[in-house]
């Protein structure tokens, strides 16, 4: 005899098959509302292209200078990824405070 669980997970995968995809129907999109890759890149303005530039060349150079591939993973990984990780990190945080 099924229990209780074995019912209410079949309702579940139920609902998330029938009515899911109504709930989420996208919405079409106006030919004018799309903007390519290649215009948010020429749109990008100064200060983010440094900091893009700045999260692909430091994490390099930290790795070039620790060299984590023989030992120092760790060490690498606290002083390479982590700032970058944070600073993109609080970027998001304050641009949503921004929009807010």
């Amino acid at each position: 005899m099924a229990g209780i669980n074995e019912i209410l997970v079949l309702i579940l995968i139920i609902a998330g098959i029938l009515i899911l995809p109504r709930l989420f129907k996208p919405q079409p999109a106006h030919q004018s509302d799309r903007i390519s890759f290649g215009d948010k890149i020429k749109n990008l303005s100064v200060k983010s292209r440094a900091a893009i530039s700045l999260s692909i060349v430091y994490p390099i150079a930290m790795a070039l200078y620790l060299t984590p591939w023989s030992s120092n993973l760790a060490l690498y990984l606290l002083l390479g990824v982590l700032p970058i990780i944070i600073a993109w990190a609080l970027f998001w945080i304050l641009s949503g405070s921004k929009n807010a």
